[in-house]
């Protein structure tokens, strides 16, 4: 890997293109390497992963509004929608919007932390959409994912984001531009621009994130992926985008992050090196805030330890400075101790995480969120017992570089009536790669079994494991295996209308007849 300082440039100071981090990212983009096996089976298990959360948020009401939007735009060769017939194509963008709000909706799929955090299986959407609707290959999809999923890695272990309160779908859609361009074979001018204009268009803020979360945290990853195609089609066509997107005097550094003075160090591969990057991330096994998971486990363990609830007096969990200002009681968000807090909030708080896996003894995607489950008397008691303190130490953990060292737990402290304490630490999840039980192949198809149990037909089910499998060698027009249908009364009806399905009734049209 080589380490590129990256920092803004006054009008009047040259900067070649060559110099640009956009450029350096569409260089190792366009760069031809061959994809690893290791790289080759990882990807078959994400698309799994991607597709077995899918599945299970297939009728939940976001999920179902995206792919009414996405239904309006009907195209050919088009691209396929998870839940319908394959025989039923859409524009590859409106595509792109439905899948990832599906694949998101659950907080569910992979993850990498480090200077900033992300969800790297949200490349895979966009990059598969683009790909189903240009013919591609299995090998083709193979070589774009592995860009996205390099190019998203780099830039979340080198820019940090948070910090400065945007959102991380601006390092999302640069990665899922490159990733089309990879899987389409463009030239290193036509990714370098359309990176450009992807970064400038999905930068937002992180109050997505924050105090009453709505559905839109499921949308935006969709959001950004949807104009990263639009960004390869729009320069595609020979148009530009603002530049130098990241080093200008009013671009990204200058103005949204640390500004003129200062320098971000952006480690990527060097030409013909392997796009690795994706071995470095990991999934989920329990649908909750990454930093929740090693967390969960721990709760798992230490309840039996416990044996009466009722005899907690407190709680303190220490961990990193992510947790405790994120979704620990740092981040001073009343609606995280709010047993009518939506869904999204209650995934952002490990205070309520903590508390129903104590008394559960595990997590459940659906269950654990259930609003009589949130209001449970002896939940809320023991939730409001809860709270997050920053160890310096495992904030340092948290940032470090040796994946050995590297941790997203903490250490848990609970003080019983009568003065007595239980306490335990967790560094990394069980499923982790480097945990107790680390997923594997066996470990995604299960995932994905489970999560499609009552959704997807068994025959249904094995036909899509088996299309993974022959990844490498799916045929060009063959991507469209890669997903999957059910059965109609499986995926919900919208509450509501929108534009594109807008019918005025008879009381407009008879007061617009009479010019009122």
């Amino acid at each position: 890997m080589k380490h590129h300082k990256v920092r803004t440039y006054k009008s009047a100071e040259h900067l070649d293109r060559a110099d640009q981090l956009a450029w350096k990212i569409a260089s190792v983009a366009s760069d031809p390497v061959r994809i690893e096996d290791p790289v080759v089976d990882m990807i078959g298990n994400r698309i799994i992963d991607n597709a077995a959360v899918a599945a299970a948020s297939i009728a939940r009401h976001p999920v179902v509004s995206a792919r009414a939007q996405a239904e309006a735009h009907p195209r050919q060769p088009g691209t396929t929608i998870f839940g319908l017939p394959s025989s039923q194509k859409y524009s590859p963008e409106w595509a792109a919007w439905a899948n990832g709000v599906a694949v998101r909706e659950l907080d569910f799929h992979d993850t990498f932390l480090a200077a900033d955090y992300s969800h790297p299986g949200d490349n895979i959407p966009p990059v598969l959409a683009v790909g189903q609707h240009c013919d591609a290959s299995g090998e083709d999809l193979l070589r774009g994912l592995a860009a996205g999923y390099e190019t998203q890695v780099d830039l979340v272990k080198g820019i940090c984001l948070h910090e400065h309160k945007i959102d991380h779908i601006a390092h999302l859609g640069p990665s899922a531009a490159v990733g089309i361009g990879a899987l389409l074979g463009l030239p290193t001018e036509t990714i370098y621009q359309a990176v450009q204009q992807a970064l400038h268009v999905t930068t937002t803020t992180r109050q997505s994130r924050k105090g009453e979360i709505s559905s839109w945290k499921a949308f935006a990853p969709a959001f950004a992926g949807k104009m990263a195609i639009e960004a390869v089609d729009r320069v595609m066509r020979g148009e530009g985008a603002p530049s130098a997107a990241w080093e200008g005097e009013d671009g990204f550094i200058a103005w949204l992050l640390s500004g003129p003075k200062a320098e971000y160090i952006v480690p990527l591969p060097q030409q013909g090196e392997l796009k690795r990057a994706i071995l470095d991330t990991y999934t989920k096994e329990y649908s909750a805030e990454y930093q929740s998971q090693a967390l969960i486990d721990l709760a798992r363990r230490m309840g039996p330890k416990i044996g009466d609830l009722a005899a907690i007096e407190s709680i303190v969990i220490h961990t990193s400075h992510h947790t405790h200002y994120v979704i620990g009681t740092g981040a001073n968000d009343p609606q995280k101790m709010d047993p009518k807090a939506s869904r999204e909030t209650l995934d952002h708080s490990i205070m309520y995480i903590f508390a129903v896996a104590l008394e559960d003894g595990g997590w459940h995607h659906e269950k654990s969120y259930a609003p009589e489950r949130a209001a449970r008397p002896s939940t809320v008691e023991l939730w409001h017992k809860i709270s997050t303190v920053e160890d310096p130490e495992w904030t340092r953990r948290y940032h470090s570089h040796d994946p050995k060292e590297k941790a997203f737990g903490g250490r848990v402290i609970i003080k019983l009536k009568g003065g007595s304490t239980i306490s335990d630490e967790l560094a990394v999840a069980d499923a982790h790669p480097l945990g107790a039980r680390p997923f594997k192949r066996p470990d995604y198809i299960r995932k994905f079994r489970t999560l499609a149990e009552g959704v997807i037909a068994t025959a249904e089910q094995d036909r899509f494991l088996a299309a993974v499998e022959r990844l490498p060698s799916l045929r060009a027009g063959e991507l469209s295996e890669l997903t999957f249908s059910v059965d109609a009364s499986r995926l919900g009806a919208p509450a509501s209308h929108g534009i594109f399905d807008w019918k005025p009734d008879t009381q407009t049209a008879a007061r617009r007849a009479a010019g009122s």
